[in-house]
């Protein structure tokens, strides 16, 4: 099944140009699927605190009296991360300052189906 959920994935990332990766992790930032292309940046990967701070910065937002924190978008001289809070999981985009974000959201909205599937696989492992 993961290697399914790999494939359409990379298929999906392929039609954001200048996506470098997709990063679906738990809420303490464990990995759980890496898509990554070759021009992603290995620091933000060897940073595990990179990973981890989304969920306190969301928690954060979300006390600025506007409703719950759904994602937050930070924009660097050469990148752009999009991190998704899609519990129990937090989907990261990572792409070049160039990219349309909003063809990162709407990526997003193509690959609720499969973080659903997802979802439903993890809960089933946990029970059993």
């Amino acid at each position: 099944m993961i290697e399914e959920i790999n494939k359409y994935l990379s298929e999906q990332m392929k039609k954001v140009n200048e996506l470098y990766c997709l990063i679906i992790t738990d809420r303490d930032g464990v990995p759980i699927i890496k898509i990554l292309n070759e021009k992603c940046p290995e620091t933000s990967m060897k940073q595990p605190i990179f990973l981890s701070t989304f969920s306190t910065a969301s928690d954060q937002a979300s006390k600025l009296g506007l409703g719950k924190n759904e994602s937050i978008l930070c924009i660097y001289k050469n990148y752009q991360i999009l991190q998704v809070n899609y519990f129990p999981f937090i989907i990261r985009y990572i792409a070049s300052h160039k990219v349309n974000t909003g063809h990162m959201y709407t990526l997003h909205d193509h690959i609720k189906p499969v973080i659903e599937e997802l979802k439903l696989s993890i809960g089933q492992s946990i029970v059993q």
